[in-house]
């Protein structure tokens, strides 16, 4: 129509979105969960890949969560947006992962963490994967919890208070955690400083 102005897609609709398909998904509509698979998959494997490691993982650790959630569906009250649903699911997923792993093998089950590509010397190059490597053992000597609150302040930006409801702990627990997993890290780096 001539004069029509476009409409443009707000935040506020698509958390309206994201409830009507969730709605229409608790009532068996495959394709309303699909999408919702579509919308929140991407940001979702990014989180579980900085809590886990590994990618593989974070992909398994994340289909899980939407198989979990597909079940419990007719539960969701919309209380909180569908996104911040699945983040606890996935987060408290990647926390049992986590947990898994530490008692089955130690640090032999954290996964190497890529180095970036480096157009330097190969002394740089070499300097920077140690570097990673005792960051990647630091990050595996924190306890599930701590890093989960870490990855989750630090590297995902979040806020005390969205931590403290996706892990369900206080604020003050999560600060408490945050808080040691920045200074365990820090002594660990401290020759790289």
């Amino acid at each position: 129509m001539p004069g029509a102005q476009r409409q443009i897609t707000q935040p506020e609709d698509v958390a309206t979105d994201d409830v009507l398909l969730a709605t229409r998904a608790a009532e068996g509509d495959e394709e309303a969960f699909e999408s919702l698979v579509r919308r929140h998959a991407p940001r979702l494997v990014g989180l579980a890949a900085r809590l886990l490691g590994s990618r593989s993982e974070a992909e398994d650790a994340v289909q899980d969560a939407f198989v979990s959630a597909w079940r419990k569906l007719p539960e969701f009250q919309g209380r909180s947006s569908f996104g911040t649903w699945m983040y606890r699911i996935v987060t408290h997923r990647c926390l049992n992962v986590l947990r898994a792993r530490r008692q089955e093998s130690g640090l032999d089950a954290v996964a190497e963490i890529a180095a970036p590509e480096h157009v330097a010397s190969p002394a740089r190059l070499a300097e920077s994967r140690a570097a990673l490597g005792e960051l990647q053992t630091a990050l595996a000597d924190l306890s599930a919890e701590q890093r989960t609150c870490w990855v989750l302040r630090e590297l995902d930006g979040r806020s005390y208070e969205f931590i403290a409801d996706t892990v369900g702990i206080s604020q003050q627990a999560v600060r408490a955690r945050v808080f040691r997993a920045r200074h365990r890290l820090t002594q660990a780096m401290g020759a790289w400083r």
